[in-house]
């Protein structure tokens, strides 16, 4: 058995110590991917929030979770679909307080979230998911339901892509 079958099974019978090493464990990941889609800390710690809220709504109702890294970001995708769907705009974040030491680094990580927000939309969400979220091939590919193969012609035209877009970018 699993480590998260055991924290899923605790969670049914009560034990709120057991939901908050859960919450512990994937929260991180799944607010980096909110936040890649949205570029909006409040709004990806909102989109957390309520993936958890379904989540733990779907466990206690008894619903067949499976692998349960895959179903918050199932949950998590279809928050984000419904939240584009609902505004029809891309937010942008709104930097911090920025030192010159740190401003080669926000360069770099802006001319990468710009060339990811260049992608079309499943390749984006496939390039996010690997590169990003570390999920294998596989995973990816049970996650979005698609096959393996669509999964690596993707991840390649990702990286052809913010190649590309990246290099565009220096000129």
């Amino acid at each position: 058995m699993t480590s998260d079958f055991l924290l899923l099974q605790k969670i049914r019978n009560g034990n709120n110590h057991a939901g908050n090493q859960f919450v512990e464990k994937y929260y991180s990941f799944i607010y980096q991917y909110c936040f890649l889609h949205i570029h909006n800390q409040e709004c990806a710690e909102d989109m957390v929030q309520e993936t958890f809220v379904r989540f733990f709504g779907a466990l206690m109702s008894g619903a067949e979770i499976g692998k349960a890294k895959s179903y918050l970001y199932s949950i998590a995708g279809n928050i984000i679909k419904n939240y584009y769907k609902k505004t029809k705009e891309i937010l942008l974040d709104q930097l911090p307080d920025i030192e010159k030491d740190n401003l080669t680094e926000i360069e770099i990580r802006l001319d990468v979230e710009r060339a990811l927000d260049l992608l079309p939309e499943e390749i984006k969400e496939t390039a996010i998911l690997f590169f990003f979220q570390g999920l294998k091939q596989k995973e990816i590919s049970d996650l979005l339901h698609i096959k393996l193969s669509l999964v690596k012609y993707r991840v390649s035209k990702a990286k052809e892509l913010l190649s590309k877009q990246l290099e565009e970018g220096r000129d």
